[in-house]
């Protein structure tokens, strides 16, 4: 089976970006949205990279509108806006939709990998979280309820 880091996604720019670069790393991936009443936990994602980057962990934020349009911004507003309200120093790709017919295939993947709640695969919302293992594979899926400093146990026993 493919590793989450063989699939190449769009960078903020639209260029196209490999994520072979993270191979090796455990990876935090999610749907993100400025507008939205998730949004604060850009600041315990912040902090999840920050406090882990140097052991081999990396969050990759991936802007979706899809959710009550709590992401109307185009990519430089979308940088500007995390860097200057949350100080994000980890990536964030293009914009993507993470459901229906034009889902981007990382997120088809890690929703086939990772089902919901009674193996539910569609993202019901913003702020929906997947832990990658160094190996590639999906480890575990959680809701946007969840705040990443809930996480930062499942992280510290695989790293």
């Amino acid at each position: 089976m493919t590793a989450i880091t063989d699939f190449t996604v769009k960078s903020a720019d639209g260029s196209a970006a490999s994520l072979e670069p993270y191979r090796g790393k455990m990876l935090l991936i999610v749907n993100t949205a400025s507008k939205c009443g998730f949004t604060p936990q850009y600041d315990g994602l912040e902090a999840l990279h920050r406090d882990y980057a140097e052991r081999g962990f990396e969050v990759l934020a991936f802007p979706c509108n899809q959710f009550g349009g709590q992401e109307p911004g185009d990519a430089a507003e979308i940088a500007n806006f995390c860097t200057l309200s949350y100080n994000v120093t980890f990536p964030v790709f293009a914009k993507i939709d993470v459901n229906g017919a034009g889902a981007d295939p990382l997120f088809e993947r890690l929703k086939s990998d990772a089902p919901g709640v009674l193996g539910s695969k569609a993202i019901k919302w913003n702020f929906t979280k997947f832990l990658v293992g160094r190996d590639g594979a999906v480890v575990d899926r959680y809701a946007p309820t969840t705040q990443p400093e809930d996480i930062r146990k499942d992280i510290e026993k695989l790293l």
